[in-house]
């Protein structure tokens, strides 16, 4: 009986699983993550405008774990040995067959005063103090901005940073005080989000701009203060600084031997398997992958990777040739607290469509479909 390993628990981690599961009822599956928990990060943006609470976005996965039987080891990885085939936590070691790496990235922390700032994708704790601050405002300046891994064009987040910004804004329209804030959002990009096509640069701005929203763009960050913005293009006052910083590595990447890309990220091929590593895999965050420029970080992208590097695996395994490759997609509702657009972006389709209530309600129908699979005792 193979034994497979799985670092984390976040959407990659957990396709891999059911996944896994699905493929083969007696393989053991050993999961390596601090807690036996699932963060709905997308549905985050929710929170500040009081659509979520923390509580409807924490999923417990013993349940799920146990249905899956799965071997949770409640700890994080601190390394690799024997090729990938020994996993080291904080309390031994966990040895495998095979090896997913599921464990997504961590935001460069770099940029001077950037504690000044709140990181919405932190999770649950960081979207609650944005909702905090604005309700104990009685006015004042919002600002709104991420930025990217110079090295890893891939990885930045910016697509949440609109749809927290585009809620707030319809938020406090509906509890009409819209017009005692000032919203402004910022980016080093001179067209933010690309990487979503190009109708989709035209329609930010044009909603921004229609919406009253002020732009401070093209400009490379050097600081945040308390209740400034600081760029080489000038500076801005803020009450409240929301930004998402680009993304690379984690830590514990660097006390091994695995191959990384310019960015920090582990360096796979277009099957998901870690480069010149037998029986070891990658899917998500914490992955470098070959596919177009506007290839997303986001979790889709990481479903789809983590179902191509389990059948990739289960076939290396079994001394079969591995074939599959993820397909590059970007899939989205940007939402705006009671409306949204799709988004769609492949090898063939790039399309954006009108605002609509009915992409809001679809992207809350999604949030439940997705969540019932974890949430279901059987």
């Amino acid at each position: 009986m193979s034994r497979i390993t799985v670092i984390g628990s976040g959407f990659a981690a957990l396709t891999a699983i059911r996944k896994l599961r699905k493929s083969d009822a007696d393989i053991q599956i050993d999961v390596i993550a601090p807690a036996a928990e699932f963060v709905f990060l997308p549905g985050t943006i929710w929170i500040p405008t009081g659509l979520r609470k923390g509580a409807d976005l924490r999923i417990d996965l013993h349940d799920f774990f146990q249905r899956m039987r799965v071997n949770h080891h409640k700890a994080s990885a601190t390394g690799l040995q024997a090729a990938g085939r020994e996993v080291i936590i904080d309390s031994g070691v966990v040895e495998n067959d095979g090896l997913i790496i599921a464990c997504g990235g961590r935001f460069i922390k770099k940029l001077a005063g950037i504690e000044h700032s709140i990181t919405p994708c932190e999770g649950i704790p960081a979207a609650e103090k944005i909702r905090d601050r604005i309700a104990e405002m009685k006015g004042g300046t919002l600002a709104f901005g991420f930025a990217g891994n110079p090295r890893e064009p891939a990885a930045m987040r910016g697509g949440p940073v609109f749809e927290f910004l585009f809620g707030i804004d319809r938020y406090l329209c509906k509890q009409g005080r819209r017009e005692q804030f000032k919203l402004i959002f910022f980016t080093p990009a001179e067209k933010p989000g690309q990487r979503l096509g190009p109708k989709a640069v035209s329609g930010l701005l044009k909603t921004m701009k229609k919406r009253g929203i002020e732009t401070h763009l093209g400009h490379k960050m050097k600081a945040f203060e308390s209740g400034r913005v600081v760029t080489e293009g000038g500076d801005f006052a803020a009450d409240l600084i929301v930004f998402m910083p680009g993304m690379t590595g984690n830590k514990w990447f660097d006390d091994t031997e695995l191959p990384r890309s310019p960015g920090g990220m582990i360096q796979a091929n277009e099957f998901c398997q870690v480069v010149d590593w037998p029986h070891t895999y990658v899917a998500g965050d914490a992955g470098s992958f070959p596919g177009p420029e506007w290839l997303p970080k986001q979790a889709h992208m990481a479903d789809l990777q983590a179902e191509a590097a389990v059948t990739n695996l289960l076939a290396e395994l079994k001394g079969d040739k591995i074939s599959a490759r993820f397909k590059a997609e970007l899939l989205c509702i940007i939402d705006s607290f009671d409306t949204g657009s799709t988004v769609l972006r492949n090898e063939k389709y790039s399309l954006v469509t009108p605002p609509s209530v009915l992409f809001h309600w679809a992207k809350r129908l999604f949030e439940w479909h997705y969540l019932h699979q974890y949430r279901s005792k059987k």
